[in-house]
Parts: structure tokens; sequence; C-alpha cells
């Protein structure tokens, strides 16, 4: 009747995940840090991606050990699902200079490392593509269908430690698209894992 969105009416409502976004907005939420996403928000993105699935990180270890994602690409992989996994390479300078920054000297390295084993059991894969960066990572990415997670980072500061926007995609979105041009940047300088 007031041709507006209910949250602009009730702030409060905006914390509340069952609360549909504005339609206006390529926001749907901000989190103060990665730790505040819901768990079971990233348990419903991974189970509802139809279509595609896009990571860009140095690790995202997380993924695999809270998630469980191995065995959920492997079936959604034989559904027709496409995956893009971009994660470091533990050797690179950026890798490098990122764990002496976050105060993990070797752990990010190690961490890299788990998530690249992890992912060889899934690379070679129809529909499955994993590759190898060692750009500086400024965010980190995790894109399900029309759904963004983007964890921006901050000098010294731990990926967990950081805060998320919950992006959606909309025609003529200017910051979905903004991410995703960068995603596609690191993906094609980067270089594909052995199967």
């Amino acid at each position: 009747m007031l041709s507006i969105d209910e949250v602009h009416l009730w702030p409060d409502l905006a914390g509340d995940l069952h609360t549909q976004p504005t339609k206006q907005t390529e926001l749907v939420h901000l989190y103060p840090t990665r730790s505040d996403v819901p768990y079971s928000l990233w348990n419903e993105l991974i189970a509802g991606v139809k279509e595609r699935m896009e990571v860009l990180v140095f690790s995202g270890q997380f993924l695999v050990e809270q998630h469980n994602i191995i065995p959920i690409v492997r079936q959604k992989a034989e559904q027709g699902v496409q995956f893009r996994f971009v994660v470091g390479d533990e050797k690179s300078p950026a890798v490098v200079q990122r764990a002496m920054e976050e105060g993990t000297t070797g752990g990010l390295e190690g961490r890299v490392q788990m998530m690249r084993r992890y992912l060889s059991e899934v690379s070679g894969l129809p529909k499955v593509d994993v590759r190898t960066h060692g750009t500086i990572l400024y965010n980190s990415l995790y894109r399900f269908d029309g759904q963004l997670l983007v964890n921006g980072h901050a000098f010294g500061a731990l990926a967990g430690q950081n805060p998320v926007m919950h992006l959606r995609e909309l025609p003529g979105g200017r910051m979905w698209k903004h991410y995703m041009e960068s995603f596609d940047r690191v993906w094609e300088q980067a270089t594909p894992e052995p199967t």
C-alpha cells in the first residue's frame, strides 16, 4: 500500500534471515565478520546451488572441514552444476606475505596445501575446475548461483575476522559485476591444477 519494502518501515527486520531484502539493492546483508555469517546460511547456499559455484580464496579450508563440500561437489557436478575454485599457491610471495602480516607464518601456507589436497579429489571431474593463483587477495569471493558472499580483507586480520557482504545478482547490478569481473581476472591468470 505504501510502495516501500517492509524493512524500511521496521529496520529490525533487516537482521532476520527470513526477511526479504529490498528489491532495489544488491546488498542482502552485511556481517561484521565471516564468523558471523550463520552456519545455516552457508549450508543453505551450498546445498541450494543449481547452476554455478565459484570460489576465490587463499585457503577456504573451512568449506571442506565445516561444510563438507567435497561430496556435495561430486553429486552436484553429476547433475551439471559448474564449479570453479581458485585457491592460493602456497609458495607465492603474496601468500607468504599474507601469512606474515596475519601472524600465521607457515599456518596459512599449510591451510592452502590442505585445501589443494582436498580439492584434488574432485579436480578431475567434469564440470569441476581448480586453479591456483599468486595474486594479492583483496577479497575472498563465494558465489552460489545468484548469491555472492564477499569477504573483504583488512591488513593484519585473519579472513574470519573481516566483514562479509551478502550480495545478490540484479539486472544492471554494479557491485555484482565489479566483484565477478575481479574473479574472472584472477581466473584468467591462474594456473590449472593437475587432475
